[in-house]
């Protein structure tokens, strides 16, 4: 092969990496040459990422149920990989912060599309008894949807809305007591912490309140703030949060309210969800009325958070029924 000068002018370059390096470059070139090409099942370490599941049960569908939750923590970790780079942006502007939201209303489309799965796509019977293996773990304690929260917003938006006010300038540590989904993971006879709230806390507390404490200034709300009173252009950037702030608040829980509606509701006693958690309360968007960025909505659209979509959903569901 001709030495043509552009390939002169990389091995120059990379002589000269390696030796501000006090590298060899040759020994480089040595391994570059007997190193076996790359392939794909290699570099995604595909044979491990099929062998994770593990089903508990000889149902059928349990398989999909661990596959399908195993999918939506890789979309977590894509969000907060997004999350990250924006929050740790020091020379922050407006263009990245949006393009990347953008790129976190991609990861959630796809979680809300495809969550049919999850809804009409396992048998029910065999979802009714896997379902009881699995006690006390539930899809409750993902640790990076609580993440993404904690990154999207100022936390006193994720205290249960009864508490804003009262804890609104009390301590980091006070708010996270009265966190809305502590309310969602109550045993539905006593009131009292269910075993799969317990585990959840003693697992990430911690690192939930480092996180918050790091993400004070740094949460997209902040973010977007600090760029409007700079001056800048942010009416893309809210079109972007808006569309987050449906996709985390509405869409999402909403795609779980069908799921618990088709698998667990009963007339006239609802079955309870995996761990005990009361998720005739804790699902519906309009009861919750979390909303990250209630400055980029109307006074109306904020009193008729959800409503339309539960009981619209509600109402198909139970036709079908």
């Amino acid at each position: 092969m001709e030495l043509t000068p552009q390939i002169k002018e990389k091995l120059d370059k990379l002589q000269e990496k390696y030796a501000a390096m006090g590298q060899d470059m040759s020994a480089y070139l040595d391994g570059l040459l007997y190193a076996d090409f790359l392939t794909y099942w290699d570099y995604i370490h595909l044979d491990t990422l099929l062998s994770l599941q593990n089903p508990k049960t000889p149902f059928p569908d349990e398989e999909i149920f661990i596959m399908y939750h195993q999918i939506t923590e890789l979309y977590f970790k894509l969000a907060l990989h997004e999350c990250k780079q924006i929050s740790d942006n020091e020379e922050l502007t407006v263009e990245f912060f949006t393009d990347r939201v953008r790129r976190i209303n991609a990861y959630f489309n796809a979680l809300v599309t495809s969550f049919e799965v999850m809804v009409n796509g396992m048998d029910k019977d065999q979802f009714l008894k896997f379902r009881m293996s699995l006690l006390p773990a539930s899809g409750f304690q993902s640790g990076q949807y609580r993440m993404i929260e904690i990154s999207a917003t100022d936390f006193i938006r994720l205290v249960d809305k009864s508490k804003r006010e009262e804890l609104a300038d009390k301590s980091i540590e006070e708010q996270f007591e009265f966190i809305y989904w502590k309310f969602g993971a109550t045993e539905l006879a006593s009131g009292k912490q269910t075993l799969t709230l317990k585990q959840f806390i003693n697992k990430y507390a911690d690192q939930f309140l480092q996180l918050i404490k790091d993400r004070q200034e740094s949460n997209f709300s902040a973010l977007y703030h600090k760029l409007l009173k700079q001056g800048h252009d942010v009416s893309a950037l809210a079109d972007e949060l808006r569309k987050l702030d449906l996709y985390v608040n509405v869409e999402w829980p909403l795609s779980h309210y069908k799921s618990a509606v088709r698998y667990l509701e009963r007339d006239p006693v609802d079955i309870a969800a995996t761990g005990g958690t009361n998720w005739q309360k804790y699902l519906p968007p309009r009861f919750q009325k979390r909303i990250f960025y209630p400055f980029l909505w109307t006074e109306e659209q904020i009193e008729e958070w959800g409503k339309g979509w539960v009981l619209s959903v509600l109402k198909t569901l139970r036709n079908e029924g």
